[in-house]
């Protein structure tokens, strides 16, 4: 398996059909809410980067209310975990139901940068 890196491939089978299949390895939850414009950008990248790294899954969750919030660790819409932890969160950062500003090499946006996220993904494998 030279040249795949942090990709786990198992064989699935279904009758008499043995396909390979990739294991998860980085999970990617998007919390947002509906108002929010930005986590439709957030979430175009993060369609990227699974068309790059197919072992990446995401879920998508929407974060209505104060409690879920607070339950959550949701400091903005967008917010983006890998692997159930925060890596653009500092910490001063509140918990609630607000629009949230990512400091980018083009200076603050909703969102961060495909480049931002990848480089996120990098360090998790």
């Amino acid at each position: 398996m030279s040249g795949v890196r942090g990709r786990a491939i198992a064989f699935s089978s279904t009758d008499d059909d043995l396909r390979p299949s990739i294991l998860v390895t980085v999970n990617i939850t998007l919390l947002y809410f509906d108002d929010c414009p930005n986590w439709l950008i957030a979430n175009d990248h993060l369609e990227t980067l699974v068309v790059e790294h197919p072992e990446i899954l995401i879920t998508r969750h929407i974060v209505d209310t104060a409690e879920e919030a607070a339950r959550t660790g949701f400091r903005g819409s967008p917010s983006i975990l890998v692997d159930a932890h925060d890596p653009f969160a500092g910490p001063g950062d509140l918990v609630g139901l607000s629009c949230r500003s990512y400091q980018t090499p083009e200076g603050p946006a909703g969102s961060p940068t495909l480049d931002q996220l990848r480089q996120v993904v990098a360090r998790s494998d």
